[in-house]
């Protein structure tokens, strides 16, 4: 299979969700049902060829066993077909086991697929405010003027309360990063679960506690065994988190020109005591819509190192910051290299800034010398 051609250097790919009208749903989920029985045939099917060659199929060699698909009274499109295969040898890599997980179409069933219709770019058009797919035309809330862009592979999902979502990708321009970010315009984010962030500038964003709040109402439609309320409830607490994370980030990339975060893993801690509140807090949402938020407003965005960032004198470098479990409940502490008084989180946060200022440092040192490679590579 051809490889695919590298993108320029001032373009990007982004993804743009839109919701579909739900007098769509009917047929799409149809759809889904025929998507899952190819998914669960070359699954089956490539089990089969591991069991007797023990060898792994790739998608090309899958792709002949589904083309008559259309043939046998599959509605899907040949280029759908395409990517079911592509998308399962990807996971199955991924996941490195030989056999997928079913799909299951049966939504009384617990372990009920979402619908999911992948379709590569040839697959979908867009004319007079719909987008065409499989010869039909879908209305759905245009907010992102699709007329304006080349539409590429993405896929067709449904939620849990049974909306369906249109996923497309598109290239966009990039804007040009400013050739250095002056101290004053950089900023250092510290993460934290009482204050979601605190920064190097002192601004401090207090922790919405948006999973807690709706907890109550949550708990009495779980013993009502009210399953559509249920839903609702995971919908909208998902909803807040969002809104509040995408208007905090919007607001900090038009202020500054970089950014960097402390690189503190989630995902172990998920699986602490404090996962409910980690969880809730929304730390790696928070980082991944700060990285393309920077990337299309052309500012810089980096995760540093955090380690030892509580604990160092931002002014000096001494390390004499409160440590270990005990030190966590030491807000304030005083350097006894310099005598300075710090916050905790907001010599944290200074840390990091310093830490992203020297990495942009390096970055713009390298600059020149990867300029001068691809000068002689061409």
């Amino acid at each position: 299979m051809s490889k695919r051609k590298p993108l320029p250097a001032d373009q990007s790919v982004r993804v743009l969700r839109l919701r579909l009208k739900d007098k769509h749903a009917s047929w799409l989920r149809e759809l889904a049902r025929e998507v899952n029985l190819v998914w669960n045939y070359v699954n089956d099917l490539s089990f089969k060829v591991w069991e007797r060659e023990r060898r792994f199929v790739s998608a090309f060699d899958l792709h002949p066993y589904v083309k008559g698909a259309s043939n046998a009274g599959l509605n899907l499109h040949s280029q759908t077909l395409q990517a079911v295969t592509e998308e399962f040898v990807t996971r199955r890599k991924q996941f490195k086991k030989l056999k997928l997980r079913w799909r299951v179409s049966n939504p009384k069933r617990s372990n009920y697929s979402l619908g999911w219709i992948p379709f590569k770019a040839v697959a979908l058009r867009y004319r007079a405010g719909q987008v065409w797919f499989g010869g039909r035309a879908l209305s759905l809330w245009d907010s992102y003027g699709l007329a304006h862009y080349d539409l590429g592979p993405g896929n067709l999902c449904e939620d849990a309360r049974g909306r369906w979502y249109l996923n497309v990708s598109v290239k966009v321009k990039k804007v040009a990063r400013p050739v250095e970010a002056l101290s004053s315009e950089a900023l250092g984010i510290d993460l934290g679960l009482k204050d979601l962030m605190v920064g190097s500038s002192g601004l401090k964003v207090q922790a919405q506690q948006f999973y807690r709040d709706l907890e109550p109402q949550l708990a009495v439609a779980q013993r009502a065994h009210k399953k559509a309320r249920v839903r609702a409830l995971h919908a909208k607490i998902a909803n807040r988190r969002k809104d509040a994370l995408h208007k905090l980030s919007t607001r900090l990339v038009g202020q500054y020109q970089a950014i960097f975060v402390g690189n503190v893993n989630a995902c172990a801690l998920a699986q602490t005591g404090m996962a409910k509140s980690v969880l809730d807090a929304g730390w790696s949402m928070f980082r991944t819509m700060l990285k393309y938020k920077c990337d299309d407003a052309g500012a810089w965005f980096a995760q540093v190192n955090e380690a030892y960032s509580t604990q160092d004198c931002h002014l000096c470098g001494t390390r004499c910051g409160p440590s270990g479990l005990k030190g966590l409940a030491v807000r304030r502490w005083t350097c006894t290299g310099c005598g300075a008084e710090h916050d905790r989180d907001e010599n944290a946060a200074q840390n990091i800034k310093q830490r992203g200022l020297e990495w942009l440092k390096k970055e713009f040192a390298a600059a020149p010398a990867r300029q001068r490679g691809a000068v002689n590579k061409a």
